[in-house]
């Protein structure tokens, strides 16, 4: 069976660039919201409407059953899925910190917990990628772009996982970095991203300030040179987020999930996860079923759950204010395309406070071994708060995602997480606590 194209079919224009960047399949930058197309390069917004622009692919030429084959016999990381991303076709062979393929666990003990049938439920658990967040997903893919386009510095605007993939990915590449992150993020983040040997700037502020001045410094004298992984780098860094729905489907034997359960900061992985998915249906790698995706946020930053719930298209900016600090973007740039997904598919947006993050942070590690970070929290957190209200249907196929490792946000849950004794070394002392 020949797989069908996927490319954008509206105001197609010359791509001369596509004849000197080797990006795969990658066909054109295609505006989100009005279709106008222009050349790869490193632009994020629409120069008609100012929409946001994203990939276009030419996969007319796949058959399908070949190209699984291929899949399936490439490297056990992200990069498996080549034929499906803007990179070149030996991205697997040139220094990148090549992250993917992480496990998906059949967690049969949350299930018993959450009331969820046996077999069911599943975490994608992302915190075993190189610096241990999805982050690395990301930035190993506009690594590519950055070289495509010759940028010599790369540079993010980040909540703290983001900043650590970049200074990683840098050094590995030979690339100088230099990222920008609010001032007061949890120390153990802020290690992890100065440990690479790059610049690490605190702005004082909260990441919408970071971010504004990362758009500022792109149109000055001082950013020349600079790929900034997810602004002016934007469209090509995205598209690593597909590689989990690309993971997840191959995992569970090339089936569609029934339900996901997403973590919304920008919103941009759930929007990516739902386009991969229809990427592979329109390919035939998986059979056309309907899938409902949930996002997921703190209740101290959730401007689209907020908006889901009273029914509205328009997400209002919050002031940020949880303990989840990699999902605190009180101005999320894709938040309307999440409402439109999680309305299409039959999902939900849901939000649980900062003690349900804690409460699910433990819960996950006491049933099924993983650390999870405030992020995963508050997937699980509302995942369970979904299947309570009757929206999460506990018959389905379920996945819940957990993006980063939980030694990234140990003020968290350190508070009351410690002994539970101090004993003599001796077998009385150990009796006499109760411990025997």
């Amino acid at each position: 069976m020949a797989a069908q194209t996927v490319a954008s079919t509206t105001n197609s224009t010359a791509n001369p660039a596509a004849d000197s960047v080797d990006l795969g399949p990658a066909a054109a930058l295609s505006c989100r919201e009005c279709g106008h197309r222009v050349p790869l390069g490193p632009v994020f917004a629409c120069e008609e409407c100012f929409g946001p622009l994203e990939i276009a692919y030419d996969f007319s030429g796949y058959d399908t059953e070949e190209l699984r084959k291929r899949i399936e016999s490439g490297p056990a990381n992200i990069w498996r899925y080549a034929p499906l991303l803007p990179v070149p076709a030996d991205v697997a062979g040139k220094p990148n910190i090549n992250p993917g393929w992480t496990k998906l666990v059949k967690a049969d003990n949350l299930a018993r917990e959450l009331g969820v049938d046996a077999g069911k439920l599943f975490v994608k658990d992302d915190s075993g990628n190189p610096t241990h967040s999805f982050k690395d997903r990301v930035v190993a893919q506009a690594l590519e772009a950055a070289r495509a386009f010759g940028f010599t510095t790369l540079s993010c605007s980040s909540t703290g996982n983001l900043a650590g993939a970049v200074g990683a990915a840098a050094a590995r590449a030979g690339l100088r970095s230099c990222v920008f992150i609010p001032h007061d993020l949890e120390q153990g983040k802020v290690v992890m991203a100065a440990v690479y040997g790059g610049e690490l700037v605190g702005i004082e502020g909260n990441y919408d300030d970071v971010n504004r001045f990362c758009s500022e410094l792109i149109g000055d004298p001082a950013g020349e040179g600079w790929g900034f992984v997810n602004v002016n780098l934007r469209p090509y860094y995205a598209e690593g987020s597909k590689t989990l729905a690309y993971e997840i489907c191959e995992q569970l034997g090339w089936q569609l999930p029934d339900q996901l359960v997403v973590p919304i900061a920008s919103g941009s992985q759930l929007t990516k996860i739902d386009k991969g998915l229809k990427e592979l249906i329109a390919l035939g790698l998986v059979e056309d079923k309907p899938y409902k995706i949930f996002g997921a946020q703190a209740e101290g930053c959730s401007p689209v759950s907020v908006a889901y719930k009273a029914g509205h298209d328009v997400v209002r900016p919050q002031k940020p204010n949880t303990i989840a600090k990699s999902l605190a973007i009180g101005n999320p740039a894709d938040g309307p395309y999440v409402l439109d997904i999680a309305r299409r598919t039959g999902g939900a947006v849901e939000d649980v406070n900062d003690e349900q993050v804690v409460d699910a942070i433990k819960l996950l590690a006491r049933t099924e071994g993983i650390f999870a970070e405030t992020a995963g929290g508050v997937t699980v957190g509302v995942a369970k708060k979904l299947i309570e209200n009757g929206l999460l249907d506990p018959h389905l196929t379920t996945v819940v995602l957990n993006t980063g490792d939980g030694l990234k946000t140990l003020d968290a849950v350190a508070s009351d997480t410690g002994l539970t004794a101090t004993i003599r070394p001796s077998l009385d002392s150990f009796r006499e606590a109760g411990l025997g």
